[in-house]
């Protein structure tokens, strides 16, 4: 059913119950699988002369401890799968690397957010929907280790 799972994983709690429940789905359809990190571009403001200048920061390397440990986790799993990093808008770059993969199925994690913040800014889950050609998975569920690894003989 899902030859392809791109799990997007960021670390917090709420990407490693999706990472846990995109891994389940994999090991059940036997998918390959294609494990994504996207740091947003952002800027860090510095006191100059003149005032207060915005050089780009450059959080590549904490992303990629990110990825070293959910790719850990997937090795632990015995889940063979490619890891990628990509700079820029999670949305643009979600949708990139899953039309690039073929995927079936994106994997992300549901991050609350309040009215104010669903107001300015449309969810990453909703844009996700609008734009992929694939079917996607707000991973919520607490899957336990026996579930997950099987019962520990």
């Amino acid at each position: 059913m899902y030859r392809t799972i791109l799990l997007a994983y960021d670390g917090t709690r709420e990407g490693r119950l999706a990472l846990r429940e995109g891994a389940m789905l994999a090991k059940q359809f036997r998918s390959d699988v294609v494990l994504l990190a996207v740091v947003e571009a952002s800027l860090t403001p510095v006191a100059v002369d003149i005032g207060v200048a915005y050089v780009p920061y450059d959080q590549s390397d904490e992303y990629q401890l990110i990825l070293d440990e959910g790719s850990e986790r997937l090795q632990k799993l015995g889940l063979a799968h490619k890891v990628k990093l990509q700079v820029g808008d999670p949305v643009s770059c979600i949708v990139k690397a899953a039309k690039d993969a073929h995927a079936d199925l994106v994997v992300i994690g549901h991050h609350k957010t309040g009215w104010l913040s669903r107001w300015l800014h449309e969810p990453v889950v909703a844009a996700l929907i609008e734009s992929l050609e694939c079917s996607v998975l707000s991973g919520r569920m607490e899957i336990s280790d026996d579930e997950l690894f099987g019962p520990i003989a």
